[in-house]
């Protein structure tokens, strides 16, 4: 997969603006898409609070969204774009949907599937999830924190 700074930096600009709204509703502010062939097939905002459910995270509800438009759960070829490091629950769906790269703008440490000592993200000993997605860490981390 390509990495073009004009689109890439459109889909991240989207995800601000869906962290902004999450925000607005008192809920942590991170924002998410999933793209496929250049087009925004799932968008997500945090909604663990509004919910009672810590299993709304942005992702999730981006991976649900695309899901659910395709009609299946296979997000080979998709990229998810969000503004934090998904954490270790989201990185499990990210792997089981096959989701080829992911994104983000904000480290998350100690619950990040990428950075923390449990990388879900980037682990190759479960067979089934076959290779890890493309990460991109980082990707407009200044724009991210000022959200």
């Amino acid at each position: 997969m390509e990495f073009s700074d004009i689109t890439d930096e459109s889909f991240m600009n989207r995800c601000i603006a869906l962290a902004k709204i999450s925000k607005q509703r008192g809920e942590s502010p991170v924002g998410s898409v999933i793209v496929k062939d250049g087009q925004i097939i799932g968008e997500g905002i945090e909604s663990v609070k509004a919910r009672n459910d810590i299993s709304f995270h942005s992702e999730v509800e981006a991976i649900r969204d695309a899901c659910q438009r395709l009609g299946h759960r296979d997000l080979s070829g998709c990229v998810l774009y969000t503004t934090h490091e998904p954490c270790i629950m989201c990185s499990y769906i990210i792997r089981q949907t096959k989701i080829s790269k992911v994104v983000f703008g904000i480290s998350t440490g100690e619950i990040g599937g990428y950075s923390s000592k449990l990388p879900v993200l980037t682990d190759q000993t479960v067979e089934r999830w076959n290779q890890p997605p493309e990460i991109i860490a980082g990707f407009m981390e200044n724009e991210c924190r000022m959200i």
